[in-house]
């Protein structure tokens, strides 16, 4: 690592329910910029999410493995706390669209007022990924649609063996 960012922590939090190309670019591009990647998987027990924790933490190991200051983490609660009992003081988001922005904005100034010492670094997401979301790529699976690409192959083997049966009573909103 250069002189410039030695010792930098930094997290990525997201669901990763499941997690996608898009996800997967920003981990391998935010890795560079720290000495440690904490992808840290919000644990929320408000939704219903199709994978569990363990699930999506044994799939985010599976697809970093090949990043040596990648590791994976979960947690609850307030993301500034959690950057700071993990001594990180960067938060690294994903921007796919100016309507990303407009809540990532609202987010990373909450943060900082938290905690002023938490910086949030942007990463635009690659063109190619840019419309890619965990929701989107499970309603377009769900539909009978072609993933191939939008998630890591151990991820559609996955989806594949979780969504095996169709969903009963599925509205087609595409």
């Amino acid at each position: 690592m250069s002189q410039n960012h030695a010792g930098v922590v930094a997290i990525y939090p997201g669901s990763f329910d499941p997690i996608t190309s898009g996800h997967l670019d920003v981990i391998e591009r935010g890795s560079r910029f720290c000495d440690r990647l904490i992808v840290a998987i919000l644990r929320n027990e408000s939704k219903s999410p199709l994978f569990s924790v363990e699930e999506r933490t044994e799939m985010l190991r599976d697809v970093t493995s090949h990043c040596p200051n990648v590791e994976i983490d979960n947690f609850g609660g307030l993301l500034a706390d959690y950057a700071m009992r993990k001594q990180a003081r960067v938060i690294v988001r994903g921007i796919r669209a100016i309507s990303d922005y407009e809540k990532e904005l609202q987010m990373a100034l909450m943060n900082r007022r938290l905690q002023p010492e938490l910086e949030t670094i942007f990463l635009l997401a690659g063109e190619q990924y840019s419309f890619i979301s965990s929701r989107l790529v499970k309603e377009v699976f769900r539909l009978g649609g072609d993933i191939t690409g939008l998630v890591p192959p151990s991820v559609e083997l996955r989806l594949r063996a979780r969504l095996a049966q169709p969903v009963a009573n599925e509205t087609a909103k595409l």
